[in-house]
Parts: structure tokens; C-alpha cells; sequence
């Protein structure tokens, strides 16, 4: 090559300059990089609220234990796009504890959780909510709590963060117990819901606008009508993409309930659903307990409830690969002639129980 002629390096080194300097706006713009983790009710509907989050046509399929996409949006015209990391867990609260893989110390700082709960099943929503949300908790405290070693100005930073939907003057500031990190709570299948008896629903937001209040999180009522996958794509992209949350409030029960995290309070949630004489006779010692166990009566925990069940991917015909299955049945084969043969040695062996 002649000297002084540009080798490849230099002529992408000049391109991605030329390229920047055209995007001189952009200068000093950092690009934000967050994670949401959509977890809740076996076929609740997490699949269909991320790819209508992405503006993706695809069919939603069943998700099989901890899957991950990404989304990439431009707060401005012109500006850089900001990526967010969508984590889906599957099964219901079977695989809860995978949770530990996308929630890191590393990245806790920029993450968000969607809880999407199936209101067409009201007997299994409080053990959902509760066993999914009660394990998040502990791993983000112990994530917290080795932060506060290592990084306690982030740890702190976290912590307050916590209170930052509600203001001190809050009426109700002494009463709630904000969740760790930035929560939506989201009310799926609401046409079938819809249908239920009017008391029934009114129970059932009731307990879910205290449910939201409580841990300082947003909530919003869906189906796969567009115009209210809309409404939480709102609040999501809040969460993903620091756009801006919708300020409107819907807290009517006959209507699909929107309200962002700050907005209710506990005087216009009234009280729980039950007569005095009911909530006299119940021992909590917290405002949720007492919800909990008004919100159980009426609708007794299911007692096998889908979030125990996890079906065998392996018998599953939508994941049949002949050469895989094949091998498999070979091995269940050897692994059963085993058993068999180690119970017979096992049966003949002599011990000395001396």
C-alpha cells in the first residue's frame, strides 16, 4: 500500500467520526440503560404486554422458564436511542427463584418490576402476588444490604428512591411499605373480569388499589383490546425508557382502573371489604394482613393452584426434536435399568447393624 493512503482503520475511524460530528447535538448525551422483569400468573398475558410494548406483530408463545429481549427508543427526535433489557419469568411462581439471575448488584440500580396478575382467577391473585413479591423483596434487601458495604452511596440512593412517589406530607406516609424497586402492578384478562358480578369486581380492585398503594406501585387494568394495552404501555415505557407516566386517574370500579404509583390514598381506597363486625373479629398485624385475610374469605386460595404445576417441557410436542427424543428415551431406559439393578444389590447386600 503507497504511504500516506488511509488503511480500513483509518477510513471507519473517519466514517464514525464524520458521523458523530453530524450528530453534534448528541455530544455528551449518555444513553440510559435499564431492566424490567415481567413475572406474575401462568398464561397471565406477559408475552403479548412486552411484544405490544416493542411494537412487535409476532404470535406470543408459552414461555418456557427465564426468557430476555431487548428495546431500543429515542426519548427525542435525533437523539440516541436508550436500551432496555425485558425479562420474562415464566411458570407462575414455580421458577421464582431464577429471579436471581437478572437482578444483580451490578444492575439493581436500574431495574423494574411488572407484576401481571390474571383477574379472571381471583383464588389464586393474592398467593401469586404475595410469593412473587415477597421473594423479589428478600433478594433485593440482600443485594442492598452488601451494597451498603461496598457502594453505600447507591444503596442509599435506592432507599429513598423507594419514597419518591410519595410525598412526606402524604396522608398516609407512615402506612405503606414502598416496594424496593419501581413497581407496576398490571390486572390482565380484564374482558373476561368484566363479566364478573359487580361486588365481585369491586372487591377485587379494591383490594388491588390497596394492594398498589401499599407498596408505592402503579396500577392498571388490560386486556388485549388495544386501547388498554396502551394504557399500560404507559407506565411500562415509564419504567424501561424514562418516558413520561400518564398523570390521568380512572378509580371507578366499573371501569378498567388506572392509577400511577402516588396518585390513591387510603381514604379514598376506604376500607376493606367486609362488615365490622368481620374485621373486628380478624387478628393482623399489619394493614395488608388484614387485607389479605378479608380478601381470602371471599375468595379461598385455590388449593393446587397452577403456580405448583410446571409441565415437563420434554413432553411438550411444540419443543420435539427427534434426534434429542430419541436419546432421551435411550437414557430414561438406562437410568430405569439402574434402578432396578441397584435395588437388587441394595436388597441383597448384608449389613451389620451391630
Amino acid at each position: 500500500m503507497p504511504a500516506g493512503s488511509d488503511t480500513l482503520w483509518d477510513i471507519a475511524i473517519a466514517e464514525v467520526e464524520k458521523r458523530e460530528n453530524a450528530e453534534g447535538d448528541d455530544e455528551g448525551v449518555e444513553i440510559s440503560e435499564k431492566s424490567v422483569l415481567f413475572m406474575g400468573n401462568k398464561n397471565g398475558g406477559k408475552t403479548t404486554i412486552i411484544l405490544r410494548c416493542l411494537d412487535r406483530e409476532e404470535s406470543p408463545k408459552p414461555t418456557l422458564a427465564l426468557e430476555y429481549t431487548f428495546g431500543r427508543r429515542a426519548r427525542r427526535h435525533n437523539r440516541p436511542k436508550d436500551i432496555a433489557h425485558f425479562w420474562e419469568l415464566g411458570g407462575g411462581t414455580s421458577l421464582v427463584e431464577l429471579i436471581r439471575i437478572p437482578i444483580t448488584s451490578s444492575n439493581v440500580k436500574a431495574f423494574a418490576i411488572v407484576l401481571v396478575l390474571d383477574l379472571s382467577k381471583p383464588d389464586e391473585l393474592w398467593t401469586t402476588m404475595e410469593s412473587l413479591l415477597q421473594v423479589t423483596r428478600n433478594h433485593v434487601n440482600k443485594i442492598l444490604t452488601k451494597l451498603g458495604k461496598t457502594n453505600p452511596e447507591v444503596a442509599t440512593e435506592i432507599k429513598q428512591r423507594m419514597w419518591n412517589n410519595l410525598q412526606k406530607d402524604h396522608p398516609d406516609y407512615e402506612l405503606v411499605d414502598p416496594f424496593p424497586l419501581p413497581l407496576v402492578i398490571i390486572g390482565s384478562k380484564y374482558d373476561i373480569f368484566h363479566e364478573f358480578d359487580s361486588e365481585v369486581r369491586k372487591i377485587i380492585s379494591k383490594t388491588l388499589r390497596f394492594v398498589s398503594h401499599y407498596y408505592g406501585a402503579s396500577l392498571v387494568f388490560t386486556s388485549k383490546s388495544e386501547a388498554l394495552l396502551l394504557k399500560a404501555r404507559i407506565l411500562i415505557n415509564n419504567l424501561a425508557f424514562g418516558f413520561d407516566k400518564s398523570k390521568s386517574v380512572s378509580v371507578d370500579h366499573s371501569r378498567p382502573l388506572f392509577i400511577p404509583a402516588g396518585l390513591d390514598s387510603l381514604n379514598q381506597i376506604g376500607a376493606p371489604p367486609a362488615s365490622d363486625s368481620d374485621i373486628g373479629k380478624l387478628h393482623a398485624n399489619t394493614p395488608l394482613e388484614l387485607w389479605k385475610k378479608v380478601f381470602e374469605k371471599t375468595f379461598p386460595p385455590k388449593g393446587s393452584c397452577d403456580l405448583q404445576y410446571t409441565r415437563d417441557p420434554a413432553q411438550d410436542l411444540q419443543y420435539a426434536e427427534y434426534e434429542v427424543d430419541v436419546m432421551r428415551a435411550q437414557k430414561k431406559q438406562e437410568l430405569d435399568q439402574y434402578k432396578r439393578n441397584a435395588s437388587k444389590t441394595w436388597k441383597e447386600m448384608d449389613f451389620d447393624l451391630d
